[in-house]
This record gives structure tokens, sequence and C-alpha cells, in this order.
């Protein structure tokens, strides 16, 4: 029987650039082992993890697939969850380096394996294909940053509308049910940081189906965007933490280090997603209880009617900007996948995939 798959990022961008939560991917004192792979664009680091996390699905353990998002059919990461164990692309703009070598972490570099002086032949090009690439997520960024402040102007506007007698109604009687009988630990949970959904260059995707596997209850807040979940989100967290249950929150990749968007409560089996027209959940065939909560239905529209003209155009040109930002990043993945092509003939994909078989029996034999 295959094991159980889920698919998120562990990085953004962002208003603020790329944004990363590698650090939360595996830590140290919970991993057997963490291998952090080098080597350039097109040497066969993300199918080197795919293959191996593939192969130990279906040997029945579950996996994480960590999606790249500047190309998300592309892995960052896997990480083999009941195995402790965790494969890390360790290479810009994510940099990662052994922590506590040979205890815990080790490097695999795909460059033992490629052919320099084929790579060397072609210097200049690549040179200037980086220069380009660099160039691109510049203005990427910066449509992404203007973006943020007209996406600031919508939670402004609305946070000054919400009633937030009510706001803490709801979460006092979800606490209420779902918490509040259950002891306060000693021992606090752990926190793990990610995104379920992220700005690529196919737009806005997000992996929230697969997160919701082995789910029994689900709270969907229902919440126009710049309406925030977060203070609600926030107070559920803190209260499983303390009561020792570890967390998984899932951040806005428009607000990321401050939006908490998602929650999963693991060990209780409970998830709460906020949905807007960036990202829903398939309802069809859910054989967990989906309790709705409408956020919308505590703001006083009343109070922010002088400002709607300044919300629409703020949404119209945050949707525009974010179409800029994504045009860009479209470009960026072109010239990358043009980058890849002076690395891949100079490849020994032969011994990468005896080196692979070879890792893949060491996990399974741990």
């Amino acid at each position: 029987m295959a094991g159980v798959e889920r698919h998120m990022y562990p990085g953004n961008n962002t208003p603020e650039g790329f944004f990363s939560y590698y650090q939360y991917i595996l830590g140290q004192r919970e991993a057997d082992k963490i291998i952090c792979i080098k080597g350039g664009p097109g040497v066969g680091k993300s199918t080197f993890m795919k293959k191996i996390g593939d192969t130990m699905l279906q040997e029945g353990h579950d996996v994480d697939f960590m999606h790249c998002s500047s190309d998300n059919h592309s892995l960052d990461g896997v990480v083999i969850r009941d195995k402790k164990i965790a494969m890390i692309d360790g290479t810009s703009p994510h940099i990662v380096d052994p922590i506590n070598p040979g205890a815990v972490d080790s490097i695999i570099h795909l460059g033992d394996y490629w052919n320099e002086e084929g790579i060397r032949k072609n210097k200049e090009a690549l040179i200037n294909n980086n220069e380009r690439i660099k160039s691109i997520f510049s203005r990427v960024y910066n449509y992404l940053a203007a973006a943020g402040k007209m996406y600031d102007n919508l939670c402004s506007i609305y946070e000054s509308a919400i009633k937030h007698e009510e706001l803490y109604k709801i979460s006092a009687k979800i606490i209420g049910d779902e918490l509040a009988h259950r002891e306060i630990s000693s021992i606090q949970g752990n926190i793990k940081k990610f995104f379920a959904s992220a700005i690529t260059p196919n737009g806005f995707e997000h992996y929230l189906d697969s997160l919701l596997k082995g789910c029994e209850k689900v709270y969907l807040i229902h919440a126009p965007v710049g309406v925030s979940s977060e203070r609600m989100l926030n107070l559920f967290m803190e209260g499983a933490v303390y009561r020792g249950y570890s967390v998984e929150g899932y951040y806005c990749p428009m607000k990321p280090s401050t939006k908490l968007e998602h929650l999963l409560i693991p060990e209780l089996r409970l998830a709460f997603i906020t949905c807007n027209q960036y990202h829903t959940i398939d309802q069809s065939g859910l054989e967990m209880e989906l309790i709705p909560i409408h956020l919308e239905n505590i703001i006083r529209y009343d109070g922010i009617q002088y400002q709607e003209s300044i919300l629409a155009d703020s949404k119209k040109k945050m949707e525009e900007l974010l179409e800029k930002g994504i045009f860009c990043l479209g470009q960026a993945k072109k010239e990358h996948d043009e980058l890849e092509k002076y690395y891949v003939p100079n490849m020994d994909f032969l011994k990468i995939d005896a080196l692979r078989q070879d890792l893949t029996l060491k996990f399974s034999q741990r």
C-alpha cells in the first residue's frame, strides 16, 4: 500500500523578494538524515529527488514533495516523513549548507558527474544568461512589491471595518469546541512554516487538496481578498501549541512573514483553510466534515462605503501588477530553460542514476 503524498512550497516569490522557510523542512534534532544536493541548472537535482520520493512512496512511506515557486513542476526538496530523511536543493536562491556535517547533514554534488570542459566552452553564453535571469527577477520583485502596496490598501480598509467582537466570538467558540477540553502541556508543540500556494510562472498555484489528506474536520474560512483570517488562526495555533500539539502554518505569498493563511493540526486531524479567489479546495468527494465560516458577514460595509472606489481601484491595480510579475517570471523561466541546455549534454546521467539507486536502497534499509 502506497504512503501518503503531500505537496507544498518551502519558498516563494513575494513582495519582499524571494522568501524562504527552508529552515522548517526538517529540524536538526528531529532529522535522521539531511542531504544537501548541489549542482547547476539541468544537472538533474529535481529528477533525482522526485524518483527517490516516488519509490519511497510506493514502498509505503509518507512523502512530502517541496515544489519550486519559480517552476512548480520542479522540486526543491523531498521529505520522507516516517524515516525523518530530507533531500534539499542547496543552490541559489535558497542556499542550504550542512549545519552538523556527518551527524545529520551530508552533501551530494552532482557537479562531480559533469564534463567541465564541455560546460566551459559556453562560458560567455552562461554568464550572459545568468545576468539576464538576475535582471528579470529584479523586475519580478519590483512588480510584486508594487502589488503588495495595493494589497496593503485592501487590508487596511477592510481591517477598519471588521467587527472584532464577532471575530473573537467565532474564535472562542471554535477554541471551546476543539481545544478547551484538552490540557495545557508542560512541553510546547513545534511550529513548522511553509506555503500552500505560490506565485509561479503559471500564475497562482496551490496544493491545498493534498494537504488535507488524513484530516477529519476542516474549517473553511471564506473571506474576500484583503480580509485577514490571521488573527483567528494565530489564536488557534497558539492554543494548540500550548497544549503540546505540533502544527503546520501555511503563509500568504503577499505577506509571507506575518500573514498565516492556513493551519493544520495533524495530531487532531484538524485543518483551517482560508478560501478566496486565489485558493479554494475541491469539495467534491471529500469525506471529512466541512464547517464554513463566512468572514464577509462580519464586515461593516457601510463604514467603508466612502472608500469603495479605492477598494476597487486597488484590487484592479494589484491584479494588473501581479500579472506583470507573473509574466516576468515566465520570461525568467524561459531563460533558465535555455541555461539548462548548456549543462544537460555534459552530464553523465547513467552514473547519477546509479547513485540514485544506491541511495534509495540505503534509505529503504534504514
